[in-house]
Order: structure tokens, then C-alpha cells, then sequence
């Protein structure tokens, strides 16, 4: 239901360049400029930046990209609703995260909510805080779940737990059963994350403030090489959120310690939508279900691991 311009705008914005977007759409070079020079006529302005290696959107673009993909978005609800879809027989949700809700909090809950309602499917992307954010803003997702430093603008939060930077060891550990400081960690095998994300730059501050410094055995931006790390090597120590592994730590005889440290605890679980588009009937569902779980899953290992 998009018009021609609209659509050769978009794939010229998303590919970088009308011979990308030529191949895309199987349309001359020629027909898409004219298209996007029509467009622009109409807006009153020019929207891309005109590079000999490409073109890429500037202000007025983006701005126009947004509205654009919002737009769509807002159809495809009206579409849903008109087909009875809002009835969730046949629905497909589109999920952001970032790394550590994909390893098993998603999943799990994807799989739980489907038990009651079978039509619904799931679409997820995994990002870095950065990059879930810009899919939000887009309006590319239905609902994201990310662990933030701040409350996020331009998202409604529909809800939030404090989510502390937790150590995550094996209950064999020599340090399982005794309080722990930041200069405990020295003699044991560390797997850390990457220094992009949220929880790495707390326990790195953490770090500076208490003037340790600790060298990593492993990093890597995937929780799961991680986590096989932490399983495999029965004096190591990684770091999380009770959510990336609530799941799995009683299951796999580990241990969460908190080490008690206030630039730990500044982090958030938050459950971000849209701002102004009302959910979906299956949307809607998803979020209650979502967040019941997560309050009593959350508050079962918070009374198991006493943090």
C-alpha cells in the first residue's frame, strides 16, 4: 500500500545507494533518481546527502524516514485489527534485546506464553543498548527489553526491576560461601563481556573507584561463550544480571553474589514500547504475561541468592 516514491525512498535509504537500490527493486537507476526527485519536490526539501560512493539521509531524511516507518507500522495494526487478528489467532510480535535476554530470558518466556496462546509467533533482534534503541526509535519493533543506566526517552517504560551486576560462579567455588571484594577476584579466572555494554562499564567504574584492576582469562559480546566458559571451568567467575541466568542457577548448581557495591547496582531491566500507539490485543498479553513472570521469578531467586 505504499506509493512508488515511498518505496524507492526507503530502499534507497536503507541500501546507501541507487544502484544498490536498483538491484533491489529490479528498477532502472534512472527511474528510481526521478522517483526520489519527485519526492523531495514534495517535500521542499532535499533528503539525502549525494556522495560519489553512495547517498545516505541527512536531517530532513531522517526525520522523514521516521514518520514514514511509523507510518507503516501504524497500518499494519490497522490491517491486523480489521483482519481479526487482534483476536490473536494468527500474530507475529516483533522483539528487541540486548545480549543477556536473549540468552534465555526470551526464549523461555516466548515459549511459556505460546503454551496459552499457540497463534502467536515472535521476531527477535539482538543488539547492543545502542542498537535497540535506534530499532525502537524506528518503530521496527513492537516492544524491547534492555538493561538500562537511565530512564530512556522517547520510550514508554512499561516496566522496570532493578537489575544489579551480579558475580555468577559455580557453588564449589572457594569464594561461594564467604563475602567477596573487588580484590577477591584477582586470583580466579575471569569471563567478562565486552566494554560496550552496560554491565562491563559498571564493574570497570567499580573497579577504577575501589583502585583494582583486574585482566579478564576471557572476553567475548556473547553470554553464551560465557556462560559455557563459567560451566567448563570450575574456578571461573563471570558477571550478569539475576534475569540473564534465573533460569538456569539453581538447574546448573550456581551460585549469584552481589558484591555490595553502589555503582553496581544503577542498572534497570526495563520493558520499552512505543510511546502513543496503543498495543495490540496480543501485544497487550504478552506484557502482562512478561511481567508477572518476571516479578515472581525475580523475587524467587532474589530470596534464594539473598542480594
Amino acid at each position: 500500500m505504499q506509493s512508488t516514491e515511498i518505496r524507492y525512498f526507503l530502499a534507497v535509504a536503507s541500501s546507501g545507494s541507487l544502484s544498490a537500490a536498483s538491484q533491489q527493486l529490479f528498477v532502472a537507476v534512472s527511474a528510481i533518481s526521478r522517483q526520489i526527485q519527485r519526492l523531495e519536490a514534495k517535500v521542499g526539501a532535499p533528503l539525502f546527502e549525494r556522495h560519489a560512493r553512495g547517498m545516505v539521509l541527512n536531517d530532513a531524511g531522517q526525520i522523514f524516514e521516521n514518520h514514514v516507518r511509523k507510518s507503516m507500522m501504524d497500518m499494519e495494526h490497522a490491517i491486523a485489527e480489521i483482519k481479526g487478528l487482534k483476536a490473536v489467532r494468527r500474530i507475529a510480535l516483533r522483539v528487541a534485546c540486548t545480549d543477556g535476554m536473549a540468552f534465555s530470558l526470551l526464549p523461555v518466556l516466548f515459549t511459556e506464553f505460546r503454551v496459552l496462546h499457540p497463534g502467536v509467533s515472535f521476531h527477535l533482534t539482538v543488539g547492543s543498548a545502542l542498537e535497540v534503541a535506534e530499532i525502537m526509535r524506528r518503530g521496527e519493533c513492537d516492544v524491547a527489553f534492555q538493561f538500562s543506566l537511565h530512564p530512556e526517552r522517547g520510550v514508554e517504560v512499561v516496566a522496570a526491576w532493578p537489575a544489579p551486576v551480579l558475580l555468577v560462579m559455580q557453588q564449589n567455588h572457594p569464594l561461594a560461601l564467604q563475602q567477596i571484594q573487588l580484590s577477591d577476584l584477582l586470583a580466579w579466572p575471569l569471563a567478562l563481556p565486552d566494554a560496550g555494554t552496560t554491565v562491563r562499564q559498571l564493574f570497570d567504574l567499580s573497579c577504577r573507584m575501589n583502585g583494582t584492576f583486574v585482566e579478564p582469562t576471557l572476553t567475548c559480546n556473547n553470554f553464551s561463550t560465557l556462560y559455557s566458559f563459567l560451566l567448563n571451568t570450575p574456578q571461573a567467575i563471570t558477571i550478569c544480571s539475576q534475569f540473564t541466568v534465573m533460569y538456569q542457577a539453581e538447574e546448573q548448581g550456581l551460585v549469584l553474589k552481589s558484591l555490595g557495591s553502589e555503582q553496581l547496582s544503577q542498572r534497570s531491566l526495563q520493558v520499552q514500547t512505543a510511546i502513543g500507539r496503543p498495543p495490540s490485543a496480543a501485544l497487550a498479553l504478552f506484557l502482562a504475561f512478561a511481567q508477572s513472570e518476571l516479578k515472581q521469578q525475580d523475587a524467587r531467586i532474589r530470596a534464594r541468592y539473598d542480594f
